[in-house]
């Protein structure tokens, strides 16, 4: 046997769905190593306790299931990366008033790229991960796609990784659905197969983004909440309070319901006005990464600006290393720093940040 052509590299995230995707390959015939990576020392947090990604259970958990499979484990320490990479461009983004999605940042800048090195220093021939996206041949080259389950599909927050990788990443448990990999689990009897999903983001495992942001530097100042036209109708006690959209918790009187519309972190200012006032239909997308090359003309595309968000019909014309998305019909609270990731029914075309 040619073990080098047969072996492939496992991200282990401790979770079931990486789990399951190393059990698959196992019982297929390949030579399976498990490597986890650390990336945030969750000691103290909730995050060590309920077994959040990244916690010190998780690592444990990948180990266990290393050990019931027989496979090989090793674990990556890729904290400092992940601290430069995605913990610091979370507290610059909100600092600056935009909103970051730090899933994307690290699929991108941290997990995929580092593994794929390590498993090509092991002679391995691919990387797998637990990730519920597809990778398939349309027109003669790799594409990626959504999962199956539709719930579950995580091909937004994988549209940096690059065609490079895509011909060397597998998705094992794209083809099956959440319910499917859970019985899959008990079947294997895997010692996590009941193990709860993580929700959260894993360095903010108690989901409060703000107390994180204070604690690291990242908090604005105390500030003035005013309308489109500057008037001041109250204080806020910093930008990182509020999101684009939000209507709760503003603290002002008003005689219609007002919405935060932008944030200014220059000046310090949350905008507030009516909920019409949210609508665009043009929004400009920056770094923009294309799978399958750039077109060469605008094309006709659905746009997905959040995750759990129902893509929306348009256009989208690049522009250089940018592109202009223009909504068939007005999206409602499109907010700058959030990924925008535009499809072709299933597939994926490509994305970028929204300025």
């Amino acid at each position: 046997m040619d073990f080098a052509k047969n072996t492939l590299v496992v991200a282990l995230s401790g979770g079931v769905d990486s789990a399951v995707a190393a059990a698959l390959l196992a019982e297929a015939g390949h030579r399976v190593v498990g490597i986890s990576m650390r990336l945030y020392d969750a000691k103290g947090t909730s995050a060590s306790v309920g077994g959040r990604c990244c916690g010190p259970r998780d690592l444990e958990d990948a180990r266990a299931v290393c050990a019931h499979l027989g496979i090989p484990f090793y674990v990556a320490d890729e904290s400092d990366a992940f601290g430069r990479a995605v913990i610091d461009d979370f507290i610059s983004e909100y600092a600056a008033g935009r909103t970051p999605n730090p899933c994307v940042r690290c699929n991108e800048q941290v997990k995929f790229a580092p593994l794929v090195r390590r498993a090509r220093a092991l002679g391995a021939a691919g990387l797998a991960t637990g990730h519920y996206a597809r990778i398939e041949e349309r027109n003669g080259r790799r594409r990626l796609l959504r999962a199956k389950d539709a719930r579950k599909d995580q091909s937004y927050f994988l549209f940096a990784m690059g065609d490079a990788a895509l011909d060397y990443v597998r998705f094992p448990i794209g083809e099956l659905t959440k319910d499917e990999v859970r019985a899959k689990a008990r079947a294997f009897g895997l010692p996590n197969a009941d193990k709860p999903d993580s929700q959260e983001i894993c360095f903010v495992p108690d989901g409060d983004h703000a107390s994180f942001l204070e604690r690291h530097g990242g908090g604005g100042a105390p500030g003035e909440i005013v309308d489109e036209a500057g008037q001041v109708l109250g204080r806020h006690g910093g930008v990182h309070h509020y999101t684009i959209g939000q209507r709760r918790g503003l603290g002002i009187a008003a005689a219609e319901s007002l919405y935060v519309l932008r944030l200014d972190a220059t000046r310090g200012r949350v905008v507030v006005g009516p909920e019409a006032a949210l609508e665009r239909r043009d929004v400009a997308v920056g770094d923009v990464r294309w799978t399958g090359g750039v077109p060469d003309a605008p094309v006709r595309a659905q746009v997905q600006i959040r995750y759990r968000h129902a893509p929306q019909p348009a256009t989208v014309a690049p522009e250089g290393p940018d592109a202009r998305v223009m909504f068939d019909a007005a999206e409602r609270a499109v907010a700058p720093g959030q990924a925008a990731v535009f499809y072709q029914d299933d597939v994926v075309l490509g994305g970028g940040w929204i300025q």
